[in-house]
């Protein structure tokens, strides 16, 4: 099974013209009413929706929650959408979006759970329990580690702007996440409706790829985020999930749903292109 280098993901974004993440975050009430007669919706959804939109995108981001909420069959779906996914576009780019973090060989089995079994190029975690909660992330050889810094929900000022250290708690995280072992295969995710905080993000990690979900449903501006977060690799991955996957919930879903793909995808060509 072949893993993706952060130079490959950046010549995809090249060959492309596309720094675009689809989030597939299924969920069986929004998902058109003719999927839920087949024997495994989930994946029948996903399926369609890959199939359409893969020539636009780079990424792919399950979150998985949405397939744990469904038991065994959710992930016996999330398990057939990766498998496919790394069958039949072993170039584009995946993440878990598990949220895991625990203490070290807890965080060694979700690890392996995401990076071994199931295969993903990166998992989402959070930092909260600090370095030795991360570190066996790290530890996987060509894997990333997507490393929770500054979230687009309304929470997120609860914790992550305070002040520590006299700077913002999400500086700290991410001047310390610098130091640990094997930190070069760190990502971070920072949401879009902070686009005005890249500025100094980027002072603290120059070179290192942004997952930033938040374009789109929730307001984020693709064009602030670029400004201010884009580097001389890109160095951005912009998700957008509903606004692509729930385009339609009619019969021609997967063909709405493209085409949601190749506006963003457009936007961010004009963007590479300036």
């Amino acid at each position: 099974m072949t893993t993706m280098t952060t130079d490959q993901l950046v010549q995809q974004i090249k060959k492309k013209q596309s720094f675009l993440c689809i989030g597939l975050d299924v969920d069986l009430d929004k998902i058109p009413k003719h999927l839920l007669e087949e024997e495994d919706p989930i994946f029948a959804f996903n399926k369609a929706i890959i199939d359409a939109t893969h020539h636009w995108c780079v990424a792919y981001k399950p979150n998985t929650a949405f397939y744990e909420a469904y038991g065994l069959k959710g992930w016996k779906a999330l398990e057939k959408t990766i498998n496919y996914l790394n069958t039949e576009h072993p170039d584009i780019f995946t993440i878990a979006d598990a949220k895991r973090g625990d203490i070290g060989n807890t965080s060694t089995m979700y690890a392996k759970a995401f990076l071994e079994d199931l295969a993903f190029d990166s998992v989402t975690v959070a930092p909260y329990m600090g370095k030795d909660s991360v570190e066996p992330f790290l530890a996987f050889k060509d894997k990333h580690t997507i490393l929770l810094a500054l979230t687009s929900n309304e929470g997120a000022f609860d914790f992550q702007t305070l002040s520590v250290n006299k700077q913002e708690l999400y500086k700290e995280v991410l001047q310390v996440s610098k130091t640990w072992e094997n930190a070069e295969n760190l990502m971070y995710v920072v949401g879009a409706t902070k686009a005005e905080y890249l500025k100094e993000i980027r002072q603290i990690i120059p070179d290192s790829f942004l997952l930033v979900p938040g374009v789109g449903a929730q307001g984020g501006n693709l064009q602030e985020v670029c400004k201010y977060g884009m580097n001389d690799k890109v160095g951005l991955l912009i998700n957008s999930s509903r606004g692509i996957i729930y385009a339609s919930n009619k019969e021609g879903f997967a063909a709405a749903a493209a085409l949601k793909a190749k506006e963003l995808q457009l936007d961010m060509q004009a963007i590479l292109n300036e």
